[in-house]
């Protein structure tokens, strides 16, 4: 009867009189955690657990301190598929959308050579229909954005597939989230400005890699401004994304060099990130040891496809770090490269990455023990200051091996406008995490050490 359930627990109760004291003490707490805590078990807590200051240099607590008191956001799409075939098990997993018709958003150069074909076919077969936009170049604008936009209306199009790097992958993003919030994609500049979900979106990755495919991050020309805008937002953050390394054996070797020198720089910035956490680090450190062994290989060449396979992860890999760890001010910098003179983003990263990083190893010598251990350089020990010499001296080797421009001079950059270049720099979003924060005289500085320095 309930008389004698209700006497049952009267007397178990009083027979933990230390769990009746637990609970009465529980007023001591933040009332959200009353249900799960009292403080007798707080106290047993260990204060370190997130209060300290730095954790050194493993990734086997933080490296930073806690920035707040909310804990951290890990984002990933819904689904991704990876591994060779991964373009044709992806049919039945977009027909699942329930979506009507695509806007395949891609550039004229990806349709001229036929490998949108191999999207196109297996969505001939699965008996689906979609629209092209070709219109998207490197660097897409806001007017590239607008076209697409009107494309997709125009042909009554409820879903969108980038087929790409990185450049289809923003716009579709970029006309994914217009289509369905409105305005001018300038509103959304900026964190999480978006109020409505942008519309399905499929990405089918061809690089690696930008890892745009996977992320909340997508960026957008201004023209007008000169001024590569970055929108970091979760609702950005594509449906399903397709990685077949099989799409990227075509891939040519300067574009295999420098998407596979963003992925580097992304896994670099994000370890090194005030945000990273230990999952953040885990994907960037097996990225950096990935691309290390890969890379060159994958650029020697093209038809290895085990290198391909790898560096296909790889950029997965690094999306998966910098998306929640976020970036730094080889990122923040690149973006002005680009935006004023529409230089390829992977080679302005790579151009600037052992600038800024020689300026972070000042202030945080002891995270390069671990990078330099993912390159493969285990002799360094625990010796921070070997560790940030191989590891500068090992993206130095990198770029020189892979033909990457000496210098920003060689991507058409010039002195008079790095004040303007380093303003720019100091709004961009990526910035914020970076491991320490520059003044504007030294970012000034960091650019023309860019602009002087020989391989």
């Amino acid at each position: 009867s309930f008389a004698q359930a209700l006497s049952a627990c009267s007397s178990a109760l009083s027979a933990l009189p230390h769990l009746t004291r637990i609970m009465a003490s529980a007023a001591d707490l933040e009332p959200i955690y009353k249900a799960v805590s009292g403080s007798e078990l707080t106290g047993e807590v260990e204060k370190d657990l997130a209060g300290h200051t730095t954790q050194g240099a493993h990734g086997v607590n933080y490296h930073h301190p806690s920035t707040g008191k909310e804990g951290s956001t890990f984002y990933m799409p819904c689904k991704s598929l990876l591994g060779e075939g991964a373009l044709v098990g992806a049919v039945n997993q977009v027909k699942a959308l329930g979506q009507k018709k695509a806007l395949i958003v891609t550039d004229a150069v990806l349709v001229k050579v036929g490998a949108v074909k191999a999207l196109t076919d297996v969505l001939d077969g699965a008996g689906m229909s979609y629209t092209i936009y070709d219109g998207c170049a490197p660097n897409p604008t806001i007017e590239q954005v607008d076209a697409g936009c009107k494309l997709l209306k125009d042909n009554g199009c409820d879903f969108v597939i980038s087929f790409g790097g990185g450049s289809p992958h923003d716009c579709a993003k970029a006309i994914s989230m217009l289509t369905t919030n409105g305005g001018s994609i300038k509103d959304y500049e900026g964190v999480d400005k978006s109020t409505k979900p942008m519309l399905p979106m499929v990405a089918v990755n061809t690089t690696a890699g930008t890892a745009a495919e996977m992320t909340r991050f997508c960026i957008i020309t201004d023209d007008q401004r000169h001024v590569k805008m970055a929108l970091v937002d979760w609702r950005l953050t594509p449906t399903l994304a397709v990685n077949d390394p099989l799409l990227m054996v075509g891939m040519p070797k300067g574009l295999t060099a420098a998407t596979g020198m963003d992925a580097l720089t992304h896994a670099i910035e994000a370890y090194l990130s005030t945000a990273s956490n230990p999952i953040t680090d885990a994907n960037a450190l097996h990225a950096i040891k990935l691309i290390a062994t890969y890379l060159p290989q994958a650029v020697e060449d093209g038809k290895n496809m085990k290198a391909r396979d790898m560096m296909a992860y790889a950029e997965f890999l690094a999306g998966m770090a910098f998306n929640s760890a976020s970036l730094g001010y080889v990122h923040a910098m690149a973006h002005q490269l680009g935006g004023f003179y529409h230089a390829a983003h992977g080679v302005c990263n790579a151009v600037l990455l052992p600038v800024v990083q020689t300026y972070n190893a000042k202030y945080v010598p002891e995270l390069f023990i671990d990078i330099a251990h993912a390159m493969g350089f285990t002799e360094v020990g625990q010796n921070s200051a070997k560790a940030v010499e191989v590891v500068l001296k090992s993206i130095k080797d990198l770029n020189k091996r892979l033909g990457i421009p000496p210098n920003i001079k060689a991507l058409g950059a010039k002195p008079e406008d790095f004040e303007a270049l380093a303003e720019n720099a100091m709004k961009d979003a990526c910035g914020l995490t970076n491991p320490h924060q520059p003044t504007k005289e030294e970012v000034i500085q960091l650019f023309r050490q860019a602009y002087e320095q020989q391989p």
